[in-house]
């Protein structure tokens, strides 16, 4: 592609594409590809002007050699492409708003009297019946008092004002809509599944292939913890169904043979072979814009309190109207209180806040599920952290294996891979990504594995037993010993290292032992969240007493507990919570999801467990771990916000009503005045609130 560098700074580049006009699926296209480029940490298109904003911190001259090589018509570009993208939306609101407001402009000017008159006629309708349709159910709603401003307006012949009042409303109604839906539509696309691999059943065994190969009518493999990609049927085998994502059940469903099973839930218990029934598409994500939409979890405190007020004081505005009247009998000044209400700035303002709140949490790769869990994080007091992928690198490493009972290294690390390979949990990763660094490759060669949630994993290879996991598991549950004369080796183990006991047919065979380094940024985060007013620390981990002692002085967290089952991080959760605290859990497997469900918010980390992500109210990337002090500050600014809302428009429109009783404010400029308070607070709620 030909380019212009039109300014350049430290790690940022604008350039110019030689092109007269790009399509909005060719912008999608180059900031797919900018965005998957390495080195590039931000990129954004703009179609109108044709240039491309670049964040990078890679070499220059390497980012100009990639950017020279892109093709729309390359190979390998085309599936770059979103499945969804919000270019077009923004285009067709960006077109309604200019255009509304272009033809109010040369309606005022160009329009004579009488065409002007009909117009407002026309346009006023709708709202005349919806008053009406009020009034006749017997319910005191803004409708009824848009209605009645309206009409009283057109029964004095204020038709201008009358024209002003609609145009304000419809302009408010669009914004509202644009922000509403270009929120619902950025979560469902951070919501959407992300998975580009899927096990593939095939005569010569199971394939791992990227799943737009998959095609109608292919069988593959979905394991306990795994995400079902695509709507299929059962063919083989009887799981626990987690469908709460697009059902809202909370307890999983069973699903046996010959039923079917939708794309985005999640395998809660066993395995199963699926055929697919739909190919990679457009359902999953349809389907999770309609729950967003229906969803309660939407709604936040302040969201309802705030409809609920707006309704309570529309009979104080009719009632205020009215005294107006009585006490000074002049229509005008009963009519400027009527041209005030609070309804529509708080109906309008505050949704608009919490929808750009989730808006702006998503551009810190923060997807969060409803508004309710802003509230909630900035109310929390507590923050409970798992270890292994949370507070340590999600991409743990085998720093060596250690074989007992005469078995070779390799040997061991290739039957610890060909177990750990069905799980996604992060040391289950290091040890396969282990084995491959080393070139060991390996054929399915055991039974049905088992996998026990935070103990190990047990399987049959020929006609023993093989079990891997924790201490616990392999010499408690499953009362593995040391090999003769070997004990001592066995006591000497490096202390540095978290460990995995490999034992096969009862007997110790090997011990991996896996580094699981810090994040570089934990402490700097727990001690910010500080700072935003966490007032506990916590970490809670399966890890042994000396591993969990040694992470948790480096992170400075308050307090830790080691060796703790699913059930007790849940158990702990609950305590904090009935002493009154408000809790935050975060974690990323499948171990985690009992305490993500008992939190206050549940935080999953988003490369983790496909359950923790579904169960858990909020994801964040794994990237950077400030991505929660960027959730702190977005949820605390936005109470402010709304706090500030709130009294902005109590006050303002309380002074409206009053300068309109007391005669100093036209119904016209009561009118304007209140409608452009209306539009202006509910601007500011769309704004960024960390700009």
């Amino acid at each position: 592609m030909k380019f212009q560098i039109v300014h350049e700074s430290s790690g940022r580049m604008r350039i110019h594409c030689a092109q007269k006009r790009m399509r909005l699926e060719q912008a999608d296209l180059l900031e797919a590809y900018l965005q998957q480029t390495g080195g590039v940490r931000q990129a954004v298109v703009h179609e109108r002007t044709c240039c491309a904003v670049i964040h990078y911190q890679c070499a220059r001259e390497e980012l100009l050699q990639r950017i020279s090589r892109f093709a729309y018509d390359a190979e390998g570009v085309a599936e770059l492409a979103p499945l969804h993208s919000s270019r077009a939306l923004n285009r067709t609101y960006e077109e309604k708003l200019v255009g509304r407001i272009a033809f109010k402009a040369v309606r005022s000017l160009f329009f004579p009297a009488p065409l002007r008159i009909a117009y407002t006629l026309w346009k006023s309708i709708p709202y005349l019946f919806r008053g009406v349709r009020c009034l006749l159910r017997g319910k005191l709603r803004v409708e009824l008092l848009d209605g009645l401003s309206i009409g009283i307006s057109m029964v004095r012949r204020d038709f201008a004002t009358a024209g002003s009042v609609m145009f304000l409303l419809e302009l408010g109604e669009l914004l509202e809509e644009w922000t509403h839906k270009k929120s619902v539509d950025d979560l469902a696309r951070c919501m959407s599944l992300n998975i580009d691999r899927v096990w593939l059943k095939t005569p010569s065994g199971e394939v791992l292939v990227p799943l737009n190969q998959v095609k109608t009518g292919d069988r593959i493999a979905v394991r306990m913890g795994g995400l079902i990609p695509l709507d299929s049927t059962i063919e083989e085998g009887e799981v626990m169904v987690n469908q709460a994502s697009l059902t809202g059940e909370s307890i999983p469903v069973p699903k046996r043979p010959g039923t079917a099973v939708y794309a985005g839930t999640v395998v809660e218990e066993g395995e199963c072979i699926l055929r697919v029934t739909q190919q990679s598409g457009e359902s999953r994500y349809d389907k999770i814009v309609a729950m967003i939409e229906q969803s309660e979890k939407l709604k936040s405190a302040a969201e309802n309190k705030a409809s609920n007020l707006a309704d309570k004081l529309v009979p104080y505005t009719l009632v205020g109207s009215g005294l107006a009247y009585l006490l000074t009998r002049n229509v005008t000044r009963a009519l400027s209180v009527l041209m005030v209400d609070f309804s529509c700035a708080l109906k309008l303002a505050m949704p608009l806040a919490v929808l750009s709140a989730m808006r702006e949490a998503s551009t810190y790769h923060v997807t969060v599920k409803g508004g309710k869990y802003l509230e909630a994080v900035a109310k929390a007091d507590t923050i409970v952290f798992d270890k292994t992928g949370t507070l340590t690198y999600a991409c743990p490493v085998v720093a060596g294996v250690i074989p007992f009972g005469g078995h070779s290294e390799e040997e061991m690390l290739r039957l610890a891979a060909c177990l750990e390979e069905h799980f996604p949990h992060s040391m289950a990763n290091a040890v396969v990504q282990a084995a491959r660094d080393r070139g060991l490759s390996h054929e399915e060669m055991h039974s049905q594995v088992e996998y026990l949630v935070a103990h190990g994993i047990a399987s049959t290879v020929g006609t023993e037993r093989v079990v891997i996991g924790s201490a616990h598991f392999v010499f408690e549950d499953e009362a593995c010993t040391i090999p003769d004369g070997e004990q001592e080796r066995f006591d000497t183990l490096p202390e540095q290292y978290s460990h995995l006991y490999l034992a096969i047919g009862g007997q110790l065979a090997a011990v991996i032992c896996i580094s699981d380094p810090l994040r570089t940024e934990a402490e700097a985060v727990i001690n910010a969240l500080r700072r935003l007013g966490i007032q506990k620390t916590v970490m809670l981990t399966g890890d042994s007493e000396r591993t969990a002692a040694a992470i948790a002085a480096q992170v400075g967290v308050d307090e830790y507990h080691s060796e703790v089952l699913p059930e007790d991080k849940a158990r702990f959760v609950e305590a904090e919570r009935a002493q009154g605290h408000t809790v935050i859990m975060l974690g990323d497997g499948i171990n985690d999801s009992p305490a993500l469900s008992a939190a206050d918010v549940g935080i999953a980390i988003s490369d983790g467990a496909a359950i923790a992500r579904e169960i858990a109210d909020i994801t964040i990337a794994a990237d950077d771990l400030f991505e929660l002090v960027s959730l702190r500050m977005i949820a605390s600014s936005l109470l402010r916000r709304i706090q500030s809302n709130y009294r902005f428009v109590i006050g303002f429109n309380g002074a409206l009503i009053a300068l309109g009783t007391a005669g100093a404010l036209s119904p016209a400029a009561s009118a304007m005045l209140h409608n452009l308070s209306t539009l202006g607070v509910s601007l500011r709620s769309m704004t960024n609130l960390l700009d």
